[in-house]
């Protein structure tokens, strides 16, 4: 019986990815219209879809389709809701010479910055930084959850950008961070969502960013301050996650406006974001208009 689950948005239809990565299957054609055409309709059925999945799991190779990932768009489209966390990473906090947080700090990204997993990347200014993330889709709705139940939620994971324009999001004297991660594009992700029970430990994926070839950040998300669970269990205790909803979890040391001096994306920069067990997402920098 086939369980774990590889979800992709192609063309804003919800599709499986097979387990060997070389094909696709329309979920509604699969399911016989039970579940989409959307991912929408998919997260908002999440616990029925599953338990079908796991009868039909394996009785798709007669309606497959080539996998094109650069077909693919965000995995999650349409959230109701969008939240993102700041300085979530140890070593980000340390390489920035500021203290763990007590709490999460939260912003949003709005969805007209989504992107897929294989994207051109406009900049629209000289200081736009990278941010690799872990990205949370929950899947059954969150309302004033404990840390020990938050991972029955999700629906799964995936590999995400929070590529970020440091002067508008550091104009003040209220930061604009909300702003200044939104511009078009500056939320890839992709290339599919991942159901946890394919992870070894979802609490400890290896992270990495590459520009043009080079690492410019590598860490796990076990040196997440707060991790999976207890971001879940804390933002449900204001307001309830609902399916389809879309969390960045933060980003690790390596951002190009904390080095010195600063060093942030040009014309031409391919920005590789990958994460263990999740797969890999590219984006490549212009400034064409």
């Amino acid at each position: 019986m086939r369980t774990a689950v590889r979800l992709a948005n192609r063309a804003g239809r919800a599709v499986l990815v097979s387990s060997d990565l070389s094909s696709t299957v329309d979920v509604q054609t699969a399911s016989g219209g039970l579940f989409g055409p959307s991912t929408r309709d998919v997260y908002d059925h999440w616990v029925e879809f599953i338990e079908w999945f796991k009868v039909a799991g394996n009785s798709f190779d007669a309606m497959s389709e080539a996998f094109v990932p650069g077909d693919f768009g965000p995995p999650a489209p349409e959230p109701r809701q969008v939240f993102a966390i700041g300085l979530n990473y140890q070593d980000h906090a340390d390489e920035a010479n500021l203290t763990y947080p007590e709490v999460p700090p939260t912003f949003t990204k709005w969805v007209g910055s989504f992107a897929g997993p294989e994207s051109s990347l406009n900049l629209p200014t000289t200081t736009v930084d990278w941010e690799a993330e872990l990205v949370v889709v929950i899947g059954k709705r969150a309302d004033q959850v404990a840390p020990e139940s938050a991972w029955s939620h999700v629906a799964g994971l995936t590999v995400g950008q929070d590529f970020s324009e440091r002067t508008l999001q550091l104009t003040g004297p209220a930061p604009q961070f909300s702003l200044g991660k939104s511009y078009t594009g500056f939320a890839p992700q992709g290339p599919w969502l991942t159901t946890v029970d394919e992870l070894k430990d979802p609490d400890d994926l290896a992270i990495e960013c590459r520009i043009n070839g080079e690492i410019v950040q590598k860490s796990s998300t076990a040196r997440l301050i707060f991790s999976v669970p207890q971001l879940i269990a804390h933002l449900s205790s204001v307001v309830p996650l609902l399916p389809g909803d879309v969390i960045f979890t933060g980003t690790p040391a390596g951002v190009g406006g904390a080095r010195k001096p600063p060093k942030f994306l040009s014309d031409g920069d391919v920005v590789e974001t990958s994460i263990a067990g999740l797969g890999h997402i590219r984006q490549t920098c212009t400034t064409a208009r």
